[in-house]
């Protein structure tokens, strides 16, 4: 915790916002983590980056009409550099995101000071924590936590600290190299990278490959494949052992303490988590074996949750920075 963040947040109220490409959440949380109030909105995805700016500081003056809270967190889709605080790449999920002063410009329109990151960074916060509070020889933990549904997002801790790394990229995932991916055209313009045989969407378009029959998403396959589809048990499969795989070999190189996978796509069933768990097993040298991925600790308030920790984590934006 820095001290400025300190010393601007202790026992007063938070605001913690979390924007996704469909759905903008806000919670109002008093210190000590109990939620006050919540709200929450479609995200103007279309409408372009300054309609997302003004969608969200109404979601937060909807939490805190009284103006009690002493900062806002937010947790965002896209690379946050949360030192900067500007969105430093992006998909076409939210139009015109990247190079979004988000720091500032929320902290303009809400006259908040405001600490903001990666969504996936944010949500493992909590898990971080909690990993701390275990007695450990350190005092601190470290995680490796996957976020896999639309795409593959993810957040690493090494020895206590969040790493983001240059440009707030740190934890992508979804873009490390797997060979079940191989030749296949990537949303970044690479090809053969993890989230197009792991996500959601990528396990629904290699039942295509397979099959060459269109299938509208992944609980259709999941279905399909509880009834004896082979291809269906493939796709799945294919898609659970390439994230395996991966996050074992991130295992090896990281040591984690635990390793947490949430998102979407792994509430599909035991078919997609017994892969992936026995991908993951074959890929750890001999001090890691036993270590098994686990589920998220916390449910649906875990973003917003992290978004407000993230005021006594991260350097603040005041109002006013962008003039």
């Amino acid at each position: 915790m820095t001290s400025a963040a300190r010393t601007a947040t202790e026992g007063r109220p938070v605001v913690g916002l979390d924007l996704g490409g469909t759905k903008i959440a806000a919670a109002l949380l008093d210190a000590d983590g109990t939620v006050l109030a919540r709200h929450s909105r479609p995200t103007p995805a279309r409408d372009g980056a300054t309609a997302v700016l003004d969608a969200l500081a109404a979601a937060a003056a909807e939490v805190d009409p009284g103006r009690t809270a002493a900062a806002l967190g937010i947790a965002a889709a896209g690379v946050i550099d949360p030192r900067t605080g500007m969105v430093t790449s992006a998909t076409d999920s939210i139009r015109g995101w990247a190079g979004t002063a988000l720091g500032a410009g929320l902290a303009d329109r809400t006259g908040y000071p405001v600490a903001c990151d990666n969504d996936v960074r944010a949500t493992a916060g909590p898990e971080l924590a909690a990993l701390r509070a275990r007695p450990h020889p350190a005092g601190t933990g470290s995680l490796l936590f996957a976020a896999i549904g639309t795409g593959v997002g993810g957040a690493i801790a090494v020895d206590g600290r969040m790493l983001h790394g240059a440009s707030g990229i740190a934890g992508h995932l979804g873009h490390l190299p797997s060979p079940e991916a191989a030749g296949l055209p990537c949303t970044c313009g690479a090809t053969g990278h993890l989230e197009v045989i792991a996500s959601g969407p990528g396990i629904a378009a290699h039942y295509e490959r397979l099959t060459g029959a269109p299938v509208d998403r992944l609980e259709t396959v999941a279905v399909r494949a509880a009834q004896g589809d082979a291809d269906a048990v493939s796709a799945i499969t294919t898609g659970a052992a390439a994230a395996g795989h991966v996050l074992g070999g991130l295992a090896n190189a990281f040591g984690p303490d635990r390793v947490v996978i949430g998102g979407g796509v792994p509430r599909i069933g035991p078919l997609y988590e017994d892969a992936l768990r026995a991908a993951f097993a074959s890929e750890l040298m001999g001090p890691l074996r036993g270590l098994v991925p686990r589920a998220p600790l916390l449910g649906h308030d875990a973003a917003v949750l992290g978004a407000a920790a993230l005021t006594t984590t991260l350097p603040l934006h005041h109002p006013g920075a962008l003039r």
